[in-house]
């Protein structure tokens, strides 16, 4: 499945864009990237776009449950989910495999980090790593319950990638859920409908069907 390579793009930019912010250290390979130190800012487009480096030990937009390993076990079930649902659906339209492809990339992403930045990076075990979250855009300011909000919550590429694919799989899909319900009636001769029983006559007679 080609399409997969859209999954493939969408792991290494997180990954790569995530070890640019965090920061690694390889001296077998002679790198050394030192990073951004954590909570720190830099501007990328004035106050609108930040860099700001922030570790998520939940999913998506801080959200979290407690149980550490929750998020990680809940990825590995989700991202096999979707890769059988993509195999299932090789012979879709190519919007609804890109958005299934996009989602899985997302999903991927953000468990590497889960599973492996524990132990790579804190000295703590597999399943216990944070997410790294870096993009952070100026929200309208609300104020909602007492609470202010004037940024998008801090998120990252497999954030995007999966917020992105999950809308285009509701476009594309239900579009062709769509198409699939009117299809019948645009397949019938031209000048003909379905023929119908005259409520008059003898459901016997074969001259009771009449053309509409």
């Amino acid at each position: 499945m080609k399409v997969l390579f859209v999954t493939l793009f969408v792991v290494i930019a997180d990954q790569v864009t995530k070890l640019l912010i965090r920061g690694v250290q390889i001296p077998a390979l002679g790198i050394d990237l030192h990073g951004m130190a954590l909570y720190s800012s830099v501007p990328v487009i004035g106050n609108f776009l930040r860099f700001t480096y922030i570790e998520n030990p939940g999913m998506a937009f801080g959200i979290d449950f407690g149980w550490k390993s929750f998020f990680a076990i809940f990825s590995i079930i989700a991202s096999i989910a979707i890769f059988v649902y993509l195999y299932k659906v090789r012979n879709e339209s190519a919007p609804v495999r890109f958005s299934l492809a996009l989602i899985l990339g997302g999903a991927i992403g953000n468990l590497i980090d889960r599973v492996f930045y524990g132990p790579l990076f804190d000295g703590t075990a597999l399943f216990h790593g944070r997410v790294v979250d870096f993009i952070d855009f100026k929200f309208f300011d609300i104020h909602l319950f007492g609470y202010n909000f004037s940024r998008f919550p801090v998120f990252n590429i497999a954030d995007a990638s999966v917020t992105i694919g999950v809308v285009m799989l509701l476009i594309f899909h239900g579009r062709r859920l769509h198409e699939a319900e009117v299809q019948p009636a645009a397949d019938l001769p031209s000048g003909e409908s379905q023929v119908s029983p005259d409520p008059d006559g003898d459901p016997r007679d074969p001259d009771t069907f009449t053309k509409g």
